[in-house]
């Protein structure tokens, strides 16, 4: 073995101490700042007294009540849907024919961003969109629609593209659950009993993978609940749902609007426990309490699967296509399916001054996505380390998942409270800061899988033979961990490269990134810029995923031709 107070134990344990002070410890400040600024205190700005003045102004606010309800609306129904199809994909086509080339599609899928995902979403469903042009043209009507699923006041486009983006993280997040739940001697015991194979699903694997899947659940709906780049460009505007509403007062030319804003994003916090506690009181009477619908055999519910997975999968793989025809439309006119005159000129124009912004967001992503993915695997390799020991501290995962769970623009206006304290102004130092505290946590859930799937006990056989920990780790470990932290780096520069909010709020607008111009374009009418900028914010994150597949696939085979040269 080796002694504790070696370098190479030393310099891990300052790693951790490192890390948890990045990654874990400005939470507790943010959250501190986020109270004072709601209860009005902010020396900075001059401020020094406690006071409700906040409250008082959030409360007046004409149509607070039906911006709260519209914001629930959308996280309880895209929640639910998005769980409910993405159960009825996994129970119609789990390993079917069809599975595998579902499986294939989630990893692009999953890398076309949610802003790129929203200004398609217009491009396909506004008046003028293609659908209306399709319906135009079926229908020999081609005077413009009058539908749209745009800024509709119910919020429905909000919901239907929440949906749609979530039902492949949560079927990714469930191909690791499934294998846990033995389904094989399920289905047989199911089976021996007189259940069909819809109801063995629905009876006894549903409730298995509710209680499994519920972190990604919260993780749903904290993200849909706080929502605000793609709340701009397709979300309702009378109201706003309660994100926007706080986006804006805190852009507001009044200063007085601050305390208005901290105050929204305490109470926008609440929502977010309140949301996540229904979540977790939805699970407890389905599972638990209201048992008679799982010991009743008669019954099973017809679930869409095959048709959910080719919206989803279809629109998805629409949406490219849409953005590179209007990227390259010089004249496009309605209900013509097809541009009529087409012209690279935008593409030319714009990619001499599009550079700095590609330029700023690769290098933010690369920074904070290599320092993320570095604290992730000395986390983890911290809690390995404590697990063999009883009575150890460790970090929990609801610590490491909070900037997930909780609603960023909350926890960002901590954050710049936090920064107001540092007398002079480091946007880009700021910006990394943010953007490593919300990358953390997605690359530490990539890499839990490979963790826990490992075999310790190649590491304990190293130790006993008189191996150094540090070596131990570089020689056995990291080889049979190297795919897999490849494919988490390019989940940390993804995640990165479509931060919104951190990015405007840390970087006081001074810092613009590939999402940054997409969102401003988007807003705008010049649907050219827009795709242009929407297809490189898709460009940038699959160019690094095709380099960590790549390297991925280089690590398995040389792993795979290793253990046979042993084996033979």
């Amino acid at each position: 073995m080796y002694k504790s107070s070696s370098p190479a134990s030393i310099s891990f344990k300052l790693l951790v101490l490192v890390a948890i002070f990045i990654c874990f410890v400005p939470l507790f400040p943010a959250l501190l700042g986020l109270f004072s600024s709601a209860f009005a205190y902010l020396p900075a700005l001059g401020l020094k007294q406690f006071s409700l003045l906040g409250f008082e102004q959030l409360i007046q606010w004409p149509g607070l009540f039906e911006s709260i309800l519209l914001t629930l609306l959308i996280t309880f129904s895209s929640t639910f849907l998005a769980a409910l199809l993405s159960f009825a994909i996994i129970q119609s086509m789990w390993q079917s024919k069809r599975w595998k080339w579902i499986e294939t599609l989630l990893a692009p899928i999953l890398g076309l961003p949610h802003v790129t995902f929203a200004i398609g979403f217009v491009f396909l469903f506004s008046p003028s969109g293609l659908f209306s042009r399709v319906v135009a043209l079926l229908t020999g009507d081609s005077s413009n629609a009058t539908w749209s699923l745009i800024h509709d006041q119910y919020g429905l486009g909000l919901i239907m593209l929440l949906t749609l983006k979530e039902i492949p993280f949560i079927l990714l997040m469930s191909l690791a659950l499934l294998k846990q739940l033995n389904l094989k001697q399920t289905f047989q015991t199911a089976h021996s009993l007189g259940y069909s194979t819809k109801q063995a699903w629905q009876k006894l694997i549903l409730p298995q993978w509710l209680v499994k899947i519920r972190f990604s659940l919260f993780a749903v709906a904290a993200y849909s609940l706080s929502v605000v780049d793609i709340a701009l460009i397709i979300g309702p505007t009378k109201p706003y749902p309660l994100a926007v509403l706080v986006w804006q007062w805190f852009n507001h030319a009044d200063i007085n609007h601050y305390t208005t804003a901290s105050a929204g994003a305490l109470l926008l916090m609440l929502l977010a426990i309140f949301t996540l506690t229904m979540i977790r009181v939805f699970e407890w009477l389905v599972v638990t309490k209201w048992r008679h619908w799982l010991t009743n055999g008669r019954y099973s519910l017809p679930l869409p699967g095959a048709l959910s997975v080719y919206i989803c999968y279809g629109l998805s793989l629409l949406i490219l296509p849409i953005l590179l025809l209007w990227s390259v439309a010089f004249r496009w006119s309605f209900p013509a399916l097809l541009p009529t005159n087409w012209s690279f000129s935008y593409w030319i124009d714009e990619l001499g001054y599009a550079s700095e912004t590609i330029n700023n967001s690769v290098v933010i992503a690369l920074i904070s996505a290599s320092i993320a993915l570095l604290f992730a695997i000395v986390i983890h390799e911290f809690n390995v380390r404590r697990s063999r020991r009883k009575h150890s501290v460790y970090i929990p995962d609801i610590l490491i998942a909070l900037p997930m769970l909780a609603p960023q623009i909350s926890l960002l206006f901590g954050l710049q409270i936090t920064a107001l304290l540092v007398p002079q102004p480091h946007y880009y130092l700021w910006v990394l800061w943010a953007h490593i505290i919300f990358t953390f946590p997605y690359i530490y859930l990539a890499l839990n899988g490979a963790y826990k799937s490992y075999d310790k006990r190649l590491d304990n056989v190293a130790l006993s033979l008189g191996l150094h920990p540090l070596k131990v780790w570089w020689k056995i470990k990291r080889p049979q961990l190297m795919p897999a932290i490849l494919l988490a780096w390019a989940v940390g520069m993804s995640v990165s490269l479509a931060q919104y909010l951190p990015t405007l709020m840390l970087g006081a607008g001074r810092i613009a990134t590939i999402t940054t111009e997409a969102v401003a374009l988007a807003s705008g009418q010049q649907r050219r810029l827009s795709a242009i900028y929407a297809l490189l914010q898709t460009l940038l994150p699959f160019i690094f995923f095709l380099l960590a597949v790549g390297l991925s696939r280089y690590y398995t085979n040389k792993n795979n031709q290793q253990h046979s040269a042993r084996t033979n």
